[in-house]
C-alpha cells in the first residue's frame, strides 16, 4: 500500500514527498519525535490533489504551519503532516488582501505597512502563519484576526473549493469555527484600512519592542501556554501559586513572564505536559481557577 501511496503522490505536481521527518524542526518549542510522511503542497492545486489519495488510503493527517502553537508528542505523529509554509502568495488591490495561508503573519503585516494599509500593526510580531492565526483568531496588544478577516477559502477532505464568509467562520476568543469542521484554510481575505506608512511602521515597531520586553524570545516556546481566563490574566495566576521559574526536566514556566514555558534546550514533550499539569494544579489550589491551555497536542500524550 505505503508502494501505491508513494507512486500517487510522485505523481501530483508541485508536490514534495519526504519520508521520516523531525517535526521538532518545524515547531517554535523545537520539541517533538518524527512523522511517517511528510508533504509540502507548493500550490492549492497540488493540496486540492493529495487530499482524496490520502483518503482514499485512510491515512490521517493534519496541517502543519509555522508549529507556534503546537506540542507535538515525543512519539512524534503516526500518519502525515502536511506543510503549508510553501503556500504565500499574496495580492494586494486597493485596501484588500488576499494571501495563501502559509505566509507568515510578520511577512503579511510587513507587506501591508509597505502598502500603506492599516490593521495588521498587532500582527506584527505574532510568530505564526495566516492559516494558523486565523484558525485561533490569534490576537495580541488589543487586536485580533476578527477584526480584519473578509472571508476564506477552504477545501473539505475531499479537496472541494469553498469560500466562507466571516460570520459563518464563528470568530470569537481564540477560537473559530475551523476548529469544529473538517475543513483546510487555503486562502484568506483581509480587509483593511488606508493609513501612513511611516505611522504604520512605528506602532508596529513600538508593539514589537513590548513584545521583547515582557516575552522571553530568546528561548523557544509555544507562545503563551494558557489561555486568559475571564477576569484574570493567566501570568499574575501562576506567580501567585508560586510557580514562577518551576522547572520539569528542561522545560521551565519563564522567570520573564509566568504565562510562557520555555524549552532551556532538550525539553520533551513530556517534560512541558507534566509541568503544564503541575502549573493548573497549582493555580486551582491558590485561585480557584482552571487554567486552560492555549496550544494544541498532536500526537499520544
Amino acid at each position: 500500500m505505503i508502494n501505491n501511496l508513494d507512486k500517487e503522490l510522485k505523481k501530483i505536481n508541485d508536490l514534495e514527498v519526504k519520508y521520516n521527518i523531525s517535526l521538532k524542526k518545524y515547531t517554535s518549542f523545537k520539541i517533538g519525535g518524527p512523522v511517517n510522511l511528510f508533504l509540502v503542497p507548493i500550490t492549492i492545486r497540488a493540496l486540492q490533489q493529495t487530499l482524496p489519495i490520502l483518503n482514499n488510503h485512510n491515512i490521517e493527517f493534519f496541517i502543519l504551519g509555522r508549529g507556534s502553537n503546537l506540542i507535538v508528542s515525543d512519539q512524534g505523529y503516526h500518519g502525515a503532516v502536511i506543510y503549508t509554509g510553501r503556500l504565500n502568495n499574496i495580492s494586494i488591490e486597493n485596501t484588500t488582501i488576499t494571501a495563501e495561508t502559509g505566509i507568515a503573519l510578520s511577512s503579511l503585516a510587513s507587506k501591508a505597512q509597505e502598502a500603506g494599509l492599516s490593521g495588521l500593526e498587532f500582527a506584527s510580531g505574532i510568530p505564526g502563519s495566516l492559516g494558523g492565526a486565523l484558525y485561533m483568531n490569534a490576537g495580541a496588544y488589543g487586536g485580533e484576526m476578527s477584526n480584519v478577516v473578509s472571508s476564506a477559502s477552504v477545501l473539505d477532505y475531499k479537496g472541494n473549493p469553498e469560500t466562507i464568509s466571516k460570520k459563518d467562520l464563528q470568530l470569537s476568543y481564540r477560537h473559530s469555527i475551523l476548529q469544529e469542521k473538517k475543513l483546510i484554510l487555503t486562502a484568506v481575505t483581509l480587509k483593511l484600512r488606508p493609513g501612513n506608512k511611516a505611522e504604520i511602521r512605528q506602532v508596529m515597531k513600538e508593539l514589537n519592542q513590548k513584545r521583547k520586553d515582557k516575552q522571553p524570545l530568546e528561548w523557544p516556546s509555544a507562545g503563551s501556554i494558557f489561555k486568559r481566563p475571564e477576569g484574570y490574566y493567566s501570568g499574575p495566576l501562576v506567580e501567585k501559586a508560586g510557580m514562577k521559574g518551576a522547572r520539569i526536566g528542561d522545560a521551565q514556566v519563564s522567570e520573564k513572564h509566568a504565562g510562557f514555558i520555555i524549552n532551556l534546550g532538550n525539553a520533551t514533550a513530556s517534560d512541558v505536559k507534566k509541568l503544564i499539569t503541575k502549573v493548573q494544579d497549582k493555580v486551582y489550589q491558590t485561585s480557584g481557577v482552571k487554567l486552560e491551555v492555549e496550544p494544541h497536542f498532536i500526537g499520544d500524550f
